[in-house]
């Protein structure tokens, strides 16, 4: 008996080195992974009805917007554009100043110094970084909102807050306006805009400038417990390389040291700026917006 469990030892070591020799032989090349299914949200979303009524929510947060437009044109501000090239070898493009409001009422931006840059594919000059800070807030006003048809798409939690989702579009294009075609996200609790996700839109294609950028994720932060100021601005997009490859590129529009600008015949000492609370920590809060159809 011991004779024979000792022959069946050196057998089954064969059969298996058999068995692992035929399948180094013949498993050739691995089979590729199972395809991974991205799952979008649906454009035509169906949460079900909010808490309370949708057109109370909307004349809510355009009231909101009537007084956030009203004080964020009686501020000035700093403001630093920064874009980047995303891919090696990467470069990026920088500059700071001054946003203040004209006697005729526009914005200018103020600039010490000239631009720093260090780009390696594209070229952005001081009068792009201008028309960047010219870009136009969108604000959802009680005298705008009868231009846009609004969908409710749902709640989500940003950071501390809880937000109600609302899918914009306008009724009708235009040739001499650009309206906002997006989502926005609206406090439950403030009933105000504190993010926006989306593009501008006209009857005439592109966004009404040179610049490559076109859909906007805006955050804003809170003011005195009162103001939801938009104060932060990102944009990714792409260009094309020297091989004519897409090559990733991202803009970046920080405001800060909100203050009030003076009015005609004051002196040149503003007002203390207000405390801000960021509320949203923009550079860190980046939920996945809704698709848009």
């Amino acid at each position: 008996m011991k004779k024979h469990f000792s022959l069946l030892i050196p057998s089954a070591l064969l059969l298996l080195f058999a068995v692992s020799a035929r399948a180094q032989v013949s498993a050739g090349p691995m089979a590729p992974p199972p395809k991974y299914e991205v799952k979008r949200i649906p454009s035509e979303p169906h949460p079900g009805p909010p808490p309370i009524p949708e057109q109370e929510i909307i004349q809510k947060f355009a009231a909101n917007e009537d007084v956030m437009k009203q004080k964020y044109e009686s501020y000035d501000f700093t403001e630093t554009i920064r874009i980047e090239e995303m891919a090696d070898p990467g470069g990026k493009f920088s500059v700071t100043g001054e946003v203040y409001t004209r006697p005729d009422g526009q914005r200018f931006l103020r600039v010490a110094k000239q631009p720093e840059s260090d780009l390696k594919v594209e070229h952005f000059s001081l009068e792009d970084a201008r028309t960047m800070a010219s870009l136009p807030l969108f604000s959802l006003t009680s005298k705008e909102i009868g231009n846009y048809n609004f969908k409710y798409a749902g709640q989500e939690k940003l950071d501390q807050l809880t937000t109600y989702i609302f899918q914009v579009k306008p009724k009708l294009l235009s040739r001499k306006q650009r309206f906002f075609e997006g989502v926005i996200w609206v406090d439950d609790h403030d009933f105000a805009i504190v993010k926006s996700y989306g593009k501008f839109v006209s009857e005439i294609s592109g966004n009404g400038t040179s610049l490559p950028f076109t859909m906007f994720e805006t955050y804003r932060e809170n003011f005195q417990e009162k103001y939801w100021l938009p104060t932060y601005t990102r944009s990714d997009d792409y260009i094309k390389g020297p091989n004519d490859e897409e090559l990733p590129l991202r803009l970046v529009i920080r405001s800060t040291d909100f203050k009030p600008h003076n009015q005609p015949g004051e002196g040149a000492a503003p007002a203390p700026a207000p405390s801000a609370a960021p509320a949203t920590a923009p550079k860190s809060v980046q939920p996945q917006p809704p698709s848009l159809n």
